[in-house]
C-alpha cells in the first residue's frame, strides 16, 4: 500500500488476548511496524488498546508520541458477536482472567440468566450437563489447555492428536467427533471456532493463588513454574480462548485432586475452584 502513487487505506480488525504460541506478537507488532516503517502514515486507532488483553505496552506509548496518530472510542468494537445469547461473556472472561473480582461478579449477574455457566468437580456430571442442554443439531464438546498434562486420570490426554475436521464436523456416532466427549480439543484446535455448549476442563497448569495466577508446565514427573513472561501470557490467553468458545453456555470442570498423587494435590485445584465460585458461578450439584 505504501508504494501506491495516490492514497490507500489499510483496515485491520485485530482481536486482543489471542496470542497463544511462540511467534504470535499481537497488536503491539502492528504498532511497531507502523511507527518504524511508515512514519508518514495517518493512524486511527481505538483508545481502548490500553486494556490488559491487548498487551500493546510500550508500542502504544511510542505511537502516541508520533504525529498523525488519532485515538477514537468509536473504533473499539465492544460487542462480541460470538455468543448470540450474551454480549457480556468476553467482558466476564476478561475480568476473570485479570482477577478483577468485583467487575467479574457484576458482569456475571448480567449474563447468568441468558448464558448459563456452572462449575463442578465431577466430570461425569459435567458431560451429562452439556448433553442435556443441546437441542437438535446444537454441538457440544470437551476442551482443555495444551499444558493440561495431569488430566489423564480422568481419561483426558491432550497429547492425543485431535483432527479438528472430524471433531467439529462429524456426527454423534463417530468417536472422533466432539459429541463423543472423549477427545479434548486444545486452544490450538479451537481458536477462531465455536461450539454451542462447552465443557472446559481446568488443570493445575494455571492456578489461582489468592490474588493472581501461578503458571506451571509439567515436565518429566513434576510441575515446574513458568518464569518466561511470554509463556505466561500464552497460557493466560489459552484459557481466555477456551472460556470464550461456547455460544450458548458452558460448564467448567475443576478436578478435586488426589492427596496421594504429588502431581495432582488438592491444593493445585481448590483455590481455583473457590475463586470461580466467589465470582458468582454456581456449583452444579
Amino acid at each position: 500500500m505504501d508504494r501506491h502513487k495516490d492514497w490507500a487505506i489499510v483496515l485491520c480488525l485485530v482481536g486482543g488476548g489471542q496470542e497463544i504460541n511462540t511467534g504470535e506478537a499481537g497488536i503491539d507488532a502492528w504498532l511497531e511496524a507502523v511507527n518504524l516503517r511508515f512514519p508518514d502514515w495517518h493512524v486511527y486507532i481505538s483508545s481502548r488498546l490500553t486494556d490488559s488483553e491487548y498487551a500493546a505496552g510500550k508500542a502504544l506509548e511510542v505511537v502516541r508520541q508520533r504525529r498523525n496518530t488519532y485515538f477514537d472510542d468509536n473504533l473499539h468494537l465492544a460487542v462480541s458477536m460470538r455468543s448470540f445469547r450474551s454480549e457480556n461473556v468476553s467482558d466476564f472472561v476478561k475480568a476473570l482472567i485479570d482477577c478483577e473480582k468485583e467487575a467479574a461478579r457484576a458482569v456475571f449477574e448480567q449474563l447468568s440468566n441468558k448464558y448459563p455457566i456452572f462449575i463442578t468437580r465431577d466430570l461425569k456430571q459435567a458431560k451429562a450437563w452439556v448433553r442435556s442442554r443441546a437441542r437438535g443439531s446444537e454441538r457440544f464438546g470437551l476442551m482443555a489447555s495444551s499444558k493440561a498434562q495431569r488430566l489423564k486420570p480422568h481419561a483426558i490426554d491432550i497429547r492425543v492428536e485431535v483432527n479438528p475436521v472430524h471433531w467439529f464436523l462429524n456426527d454423534r456416532e463417530d468417536t472422533r467427533s466432539s459429541f463423543y466427549l472423549e477427545d479434548a480439543a486444545t486452544e490450538f484446535q479451537v481458536q477462531g471456532l465455536e461450539l454451542d455448549w462447552v465443557c472446559v476442563t481446568w488443570d493445575g497448569d494455571m492456578r489461582f493463588n489468592g490474588s493472581g495466577w501461578n503458571f506451571h508446565d509439567f515436565r518429566g514427573a513434576r510441575w515446574c513454574s513458568i518464569a518466561n513472561a511470554d509463556n505466561r501470557r500464552y497460557l493466560r490467553n489459552a484459557y481466555r480462548v477456551l472460556l470464550t468458545r461456547a455460544r450458548q453456555g458452558m460448564i467448567i470442570f475443576v478436578p478435586e485432586g488426589d492427596p496421594s498423587d504429588p502431581t495432582r494435590l488438592p491444593e493445585f485445584y481448590d483455590s481455583t475452584f473457590q475463586y470461580l465460585n466467589e465470582l458468582g458461578i454456581p456449583v452444579l450439584h
